[in-house]
């Protein structure tokens, strides 16, 4: 069975949880990616943040990307998947919690992101389908 090191993303950058979001805007584009991990000082995992983060609590609300943290907007418990763990968990987890990329965790490290178009990669059609008809409901 495949497992998320095999088909994950190595390398991912994280935007420090005091890092402001012009930051976390032009890494993105720098690495052409849609979301970031967020890390602490510890250099551990603390959230997740996004294009469209940035757009609607952001920009929307009028704030200035110059003066909001990338820690500040992060909701909850990252959701994460272990490297080790199989395709099959990365996609019910990617269902359960309605989201496309996945952090790779070995241990306490951030390894990788995993993305539904890895999985849909590795796997036939139809799992990959009903997780992204599971993540696309409204």
């Amino acid at each position: 069975m495949t497992v998320a090191r095999e088909i994950m993303t190595r390398g991912a950058e994280c935007i420090g949880e005091h890092e402001d979001l012009i930051r976390a805007a032009k890494l993105m584009a720098q690495h052409d990616v849609g979301s970031l991990p967020i890390c602490g000082d510890d250099d551990r995992l603390t959230g997740v943040v996004t294009d469209r983060d940035i757009v609607v609590k952001v920009l929307a609300e009028g704030l200035d990307p110059r003066e909001v943290t990338a820690g500040s907007i992060a909701q909850g418990k990252p959701v994460t998947i272990g490297a080790d763990d199989d395709a099959e968990e990365i996609l019910r987890t990617m269902g359960e919690h309605q989201v496309r990329r996945l952090p790779v965790i070995d241990g306490h490290d951030l390894v990788g992101i995993v993305a539904l178009a890895d999985v849909a990669r590795a796997l036939p059609d139809r799992p990959v389908g009903d997780v992204l008809q599971a993540i696309s409901v409204d």
